[in-house]
């Protein structure tokens, strides 16, 4: 049904109208001014706060400032000068290293650092640490496995190839003392440690190996089917089969 509003109905309709906007008009300003009110406020506390703790405020930014350049200083004065003179007294150490020559890179040879020396002068630094790494594997090869447990335990980098290496050289060490148990936990860190194709399988057939060993039969299948599952076409993997057999018959008795 259509409803047909005369003129007079149409006025009063568009003056309730008008009226009605007018007070939401109204309602919207008078809720404007009181945000302003209150940001005014809230600025006006902020101003007090500063001016009643200007003083305590400019010693704690000024403290702020002074312990950044601080520490920039420490860096780029103190560290990275120490960094480099590292990276240059390990230099010949290294090379004796890559020769085999274990312990006159451990030791040096009267003229030029050994790994000891840096260790000593330059611990603190990237460098220091892996001349831990380097020590450790040094005591490993002339027989020294109680200091190559120790070194290689201090060794804290992070490569990804190195640091694995260092928990499975730890794993050789204890093996040599007769300590399968923790060398079979060192082998297992170590294939864990930095999962990739050539580190993890090596170390997971050590662990696998070392666990029969203490005759843990359950951990060494264990092991062995982690390379079986993970790494089927490493050099571990190819023969990995004939291992798993043998263990599962161990279980089986």
């Amino acid at each position: 049904m259509n409803f047909l509003f005369g003129h007079k109905e149409k006025k009063r309709i568009f003056a309730v109208r008008k009226i009605v906007f007018d007070i939401m008009a109204k309602e919207n300003v008078q809720k404007d001014e009181e945000r302003l009110e209150q940001i005014e406020s809230t600025l006006g506390k902020t101003e007090m706060f500063i001016e009643a703790h200007q003083k305590t405020i400019m010693i704690v930014v000024t403290a702020i400032i002074v312990v950044v350049l601080a520490i920039f200083g420490v860096k780029k004065f103190v560290m990275e000068p120490r960094e480099a003179a590292a990276q240059k007294a390990i230099f010949h150490a290294e090379q004796l290293f890559e020769n085999n020559d274990y312990a006159t890179a451990l030791n040096g040879d009267g003229v030029n650092a050994g790994f000891m020396d840096v260790i000593n002068e330059y611990g603190g630094t990237k460098t220091g640490n892996l001349a831990r790494y380097y020590a450790g594997i040094c005591y490993l090869n002339t027989g020294d496995f109680t200091n190559a447990i120790k070194y290689l335990g201090e060794y804290k980098g992070k490569d990804q190839i190195v640091k694995p290496l260092a928990k499975g050289a730890m794993g050789d060490a204890y093996l040599e003392i007769n300590n399968a148990a923790e060398a079979a936990k060192c082998y297992e860190n170590a294939a864990l440690e930095s999962e990739n194709t050539f580190t993890s399988p090596m170390f997971l057939m050590k662990a696998g190996l070392a666990y029969e060993m203490v005759e843990n039969y359950e951990k060494a299948l264990e092991m062995y089917k982690i390379i079986k599952a993970e790494y089927p076409s490493s050099n571990e993997g190819f023969s990995i089969e004939k291992y798993i057999a043998y263990v599962e018959a161990k279980l089986a008795k």
